[in-house]
């Protein structure tokens, strides 16, 4: 039998002490390592490639040349784009205000504690997020269908003559009406979340000096949503210049009033891969994004400076 040898407690204090003090000699630049790697490679190289992109013109005779900035100042002359451009910012100033409405009643709703079955309520709001949004315009495009969807049905059954939900001047209302009814259930567990952080207490002083629940609403549950006002009005903004999944689908079923420009990412998926317009694509998608970021800058810096008052 070998007699089982340890280290005294003085020598695993220094051994570990030594260790500590390796680790604490590593730069910092080496922990964020992996994620500069991954941000550049992900995010930052394709956005390189398409400025660089941008920059050359791809023609049938003399092949591919560099003209600078033609590009661009074609984008800014592109009536098709701005139309793109205009439709999607007339969503913006309707269609998120609407939304976001009703995610904070819901929300306000839902965190009252006087809704019976509030885990099945939450549960099926939020449900519609989790629905692909490819799914999800299918099964609204069949029912605005005058022909065999709830709109013809109702139409058939009642000798009415409701219009098409997607004829032109109703498509974009009804495009807004698929977006709010899939992101209505995030945008609410957004605003709850904000709402559970409310030291409670709050509420009991409230009800005691007589307050009712429209009064705390308006004096405690809005204002502590304000951070929360501002993280989905700016993720509302991008996923509004985003917007392609919806029109690209419905198009289908609204060829007169969908374009291959409805929105500025149709216009720029066209272009690519219809109209093999590499380079001008580059352009539009890069012009487009400065939009995103100024708008979403703009709503930022405006909110900072409330709260700053």
């Amino acid at each position: 039998m070998h007699p089982i040898v340890t280290a005294s407690p003085t020598v695993a204090a220094r051994s570990t002490r030594k260790r500590r003090s390796l680790r604490a000699q590593l730069p910092p630049w080496l922990f964020l390592a992996p994620f500069v790697i991954a941000f550049t490679f992900v995010f930052l190289a394709p956005i390189a490639y398409a400025i660089v992109m941008s920059l050359f013109r791809t023609q049938l005779v003399g092949g591919t040349q560099f003209v600078g900035i033609d590009n661009y100042v074609t984008v800014f002359t592109d009536a098709q784009l701005w139309r793109g451009v205009f439709n999607v910012i007339l969503l913006l100033f309707i269609q998120v205000p609407i939304m976001l409405a009703i995610s904070v009643f819901l929300a306000i709703v839902v965190d009252s504690g006087r809704l019976h079955g509030v885990r099945f309520f939450r549960i099926a709001v939020f449900l519609p997020y989790a629905v692909p949004a490819v799914v999800a315009t299918l099964i609204w495009g069949f029912m605005y269908s005058t022909r065999y969807g709830l709109i013809g049905e109702i139409n058939r059954s009642l000798g009415s003559d409701l219009p098409s939900p997607l004829a032109h001047e109703f498509v974009l209302a009804s495009i807004g009406n698929i977006v709010t009814w899939e992101y209505i259930g995030y945008n609410m567990l957004i605003f709850y979340a904000a709402l559970r952080v409310i030291d409670r207490s709050l509420y009991e002083a409230a009800a005691i000096d007589g307050a009712g629940e429209l009064r705390i609403a308006r004096a405690i549950k809005l204002p502590a949503m304000q951070g929360a006002f501002l993280v989905t009005t700016v993720f509302s903004i991008i996923g509004v210049f985003q917007l392609f999944s919806e029109p690209q689908i419905l198009q289908s079923l609204a060829p007169n009033a969908i374009s291959t420009y409805f929105t500025p990412n149709m216009y720029a998926y066209n272009l690519s891969f219809a109209g093999q317009q590499l380079n001008y694509s580059a352009a539009v998608a890069i012009v487009v994004g400065l939009v995103t970021v100024l708008f979403a800058y703009t709503v930022q810096a405006r909110a900072e400076r409330r709260s700053a008052q």
